[in-house]
């Protein structure tokens, strides 16, 4: 039963056009988060899935939501982040006018809350390994398009089931900026809106945060999934911490318990010139994070809610026909589906419904049996594959383009 408070909120924000709206699950200095379901699942709504988390705030002080919006129409589609699936004007009872931030709703809580339900113990080196690398994947997608997070933290780090585990996936991009952008933003402006303790020391010395200043938080972060705890010393204020940062002075700490590779790792990410600190590309590679299984997915025993049906565009639209497509569009919406590979490695396609995995987007014309392996793209721009049919089919030549998308020159 909703509260008179919520109620009114639901009523004064209104539904979409496809959606409705529902209980109030959280709320910010953007304004509020709610889950909504769609009004009748059809084809014309395959782009949404049945339930979803939507950030709402009045037009006249949505500028925050409004940014956010246009931070991910800039960002390819991810596995590793939270997905957008657009935005909408509502009109409430009153006349009130939302604007509305359609989102992927992760049903398995924060990694904030995750570590908290451990009971400041940890989630052990598997799990905290697997979260960590999906987090590294999610960054090193958000670096290469030239942004920078701001907001690393667990409370940002969410937890999306997915074939029968969890995957952490980043969310709230409400600070996130170009490079740019954020080499000019003060601190005040910057980070008091974000979390201190998670600040690097050219962020407070400098007063600019760059894609080092993320792995600084990467490592705040991975030490929390380590230890349950905080790499900070001590119980200081915060405002004490980030004076004894800002003075150069030591104020990480390791804890002792956690392995040889992981404090490594721990130590690329705490790199105090953040010159040498490592990239999210040297932290893959990093040992800590080898041997594990590819698809990070988490078999953990975190609370989701059931009734809520994991919706993967990905898994659903493996393989994308599309005989009259424009073979020379560079496009990426059209490939919103079935197009991204999630690691960047080796991919295999097959006539089943394979999911593809990130960042190379692919095109099938004509295909009438496809089935192709080969080996990890690293600066490869475009590949074109030949592959005759049966003899018996009388569709021609399947034609295979795949093009990559983590090339940085165009």
């Amino acid at each position: 039963m909703l509260g008179e408070d919520e109620a009114l909120n639901l009523n004064s924000y209104g539904d979409g056009i496809a959606w409705v709206r529902a209980s109030m699950i959280g709320k910010g200095s953007f304004g509020r988060v709610y889950l909504a379901t769609l009004r009748k699942p059809s084809s014309k709504s395959i782009s949404l899935p049945p339930v979803m988390a939507v950030k709402s705030a009045e037009v006249s002080s949505s500028a925050s939501l409004q940014k956010e919006r246009e931070v991910y129409s800039n960002l390819r589609r991810n596995p590793y982040i939270i997905q957008c699936y657009g935005d909408e004007i509502t009109i409430g009872s009153s006349g009130t006018m939302a604007f509305n931030l359609m989102l992927e709703y992760g049903s398995g809580g924060t990694l904030a809350r995750r570590i908290k339900e451990s009971g400041r113990e940890g989630l052990g080196e598997l799990e905290s390994k697997l979260h960590a690398r999906s987090i590294l994947r999610g960054l090193r997608h958000i670096h290469e398009l030239g942004f920078v997070h701001c907001d690393l933290k667990p409370d940002n780090i969410l937890l999306v089931p997915i074939r029968g585990g969890i995957r952490a996936k980043i969310g709230d991009l409400g600070l996130a900026r170009r490079v740019s952008i954020s080499k000019k933003r003060k601190l005040g402006v910057c980070c008091w809106e974000g979390t201190p303790m998670y600040l690097s020391p050219e962020a407070v010395t400098d007063h600019v945060q760059e894609a080092p200043s993320d792995i600084w938080a990467v490592g705040c972060i991975v030490h929390e999934m380590l230890t349950g705890k905080s790499p900070l010393k001590g119980k200081e204020e915060e405002l004490e911490i980030l004076r004894k940062i800002g003075e150069g002075r030591e104020v990480i700490e390791i804890a002792n318990g956690v392995s040889k590779e992981a404090r490594e790792f721990l130590k690329g990410c705490f790199v105090r010139n953040s010159n040498f600190r490592f990239t999210c590309e040297m932290l893959l590679l990093h040992p800590f994070l080898q041997g594990l299984d590819d698809d990070d997915i988490v078999d953990a025993g975190v609370d989701v809610d059931q009734s809520v049906v994991p919706f993967d565009p990905i898994e659903s639209f493996a393989l994308v026909y599309d005989a009259d497509a424009d073979e020379t569009s560079s496009s990426t919406e059209e490939w919103s589906h079935g197009s991204e590979t999630e690691s960047g490695d080796a991919q295999f396609i097959s006539q089943q419904n394979v999911p593809l995995e990130v960042n190379d987007a692919l095109l099938v014309e004509n295909a009438a049996v496809v089935k192709v392996a080969f080996e990890a793209i690293q600066a490869v721009h475009t590949i074109d594959l030949l592959m005759q049919t049966s003899p018996n089919s009388s569709m021609g030549t399947s034609h295979i383009r795949i093009r990559s998308l983590n090339a940085r020159s165009r």
